[in-house]
């Protein structure tokens, strides 16, 4: 289980496996081994369900990052199926960390639910899909998770006033996000974290930070703020072809944010005495009265 006291790091797999289960694999095992994070998480689509006949026949935005010929054959090359999943969850837990999912539709939600996680996703750009939120929230048990990024502040307000209606905003998380990829600092707005917090942090069970940035300095500030959960998309190779892995970290770049975001926590905190035992053998060496 998820220690709820600590700094929890997800490392959002999503499609950057390329379609690939033996990549899929890989990654799952250096995101735990070596980058010591809590959770992997995937994505699920049903790209036929989520499509409209148009999108998917239109070809790629960009050609170069495309494995099909039209949209839709694109991400159907991405996409995995739920045995698939069934076996990336038992990965994850031979290898000792979380499976997660991001879920895109009706579909996906029903079929990632059946191998009830201990969470999933809803990404920003679903958030406000209210038959599958109802559907977890009367179906599934676990927490929710919800990225904001491109959400108005009426739109929130009615996504917390719809879990608190059906009695599961205690297992909401919502994530401060900005959907850009990769995102400029001057777009992250790390202070909306604090307006999370005071205006929803009595109603929902946390406040996470989810970031499209480069570097790992915003996350370091992000939980300065009061972020409680990290996730940040990661790959083997930034090189690879695919939309997300410009904006994902590396396994270094992944364990130096697993390694500081804990630290700082630990570093977080008021001195439990005025003269703490650290302190005490240098006061009597050096201190002047």
């Amino acid at each position: 289980m998820l220690n709820h006291d600590a700094s929890i790091i997800i490392a959002e797999v999503g499609c950057n496996h390329k379609g690939d289960m033996e990549i899929a694999h890989e990654m799952i095992k250096v995101a735990a081994q070596f980058c010591k994070v809590d959770i992997v998480k995937f994505q699920k689509r049903n790209p036929k369900e989520l499509l409209t006949s148009e999108e998917y026949r239109s070809p790629h935005p960009n050609p170069a990052n495309a494995y099909g010929e039209t949209y839709g054959e694109h991400r159907e090359f991405l996409e995995l199926t739920l045995d698939q999943h069934r076996q990336l969850k038992d990965w994850c837990e031979e290898w000792k960390v979380v499976y997660s999912s991001s879920v895109w539709d009706m579909t996906s939600a029903r079929e990632i639910a059946s191998l009830k996680p201990q969470l999933i996703k809803i990404p920003s750009a679903c958030n406000l899909k209210f038959d599958m939120l109802g559907y977890l929230c009367g179906e599934y048990g676990g927490q929710v998770h919800i990225s904001l990024g491109m959400t108005t502040h009426q739109e929130e307000e009615k996504i917390i006033a719809f879990f608190e209606k059906n009695s599961r905003s205690k297992d909401l998380i919502i994530y401060s996000c900005t959907s850009g990829y990769p995102v400029s600092f001057e777009d992250i707005c790390l202070s909306e974290i604090t307006r999370l917090k005071d205006t929803y942090g009595d109603h929902v069970n946390s406040i996470g930070f989810s970031g499209h940035h480069l570097g790992i300095a915003a996350d370091i500030a992000a939980l300065t703020l009061g972020a409680d959960w990290f996730e940040r998309h990661f790959t083997l190779d930034r090189t690879w072809k695919g939309t997300d892995h410009a904006a994902s970290l590396e396994p270094d770049g992944m364990r130096k944010l697993a390694r500081d975001l804990r630290n700082i926590r630990n570093a977080l905190r008021r001195k439990q005495k005025e003269i703490l035992d650290v302190e005490d053998v240098q006061r009597k060496k050096l201190k002047r009265l």
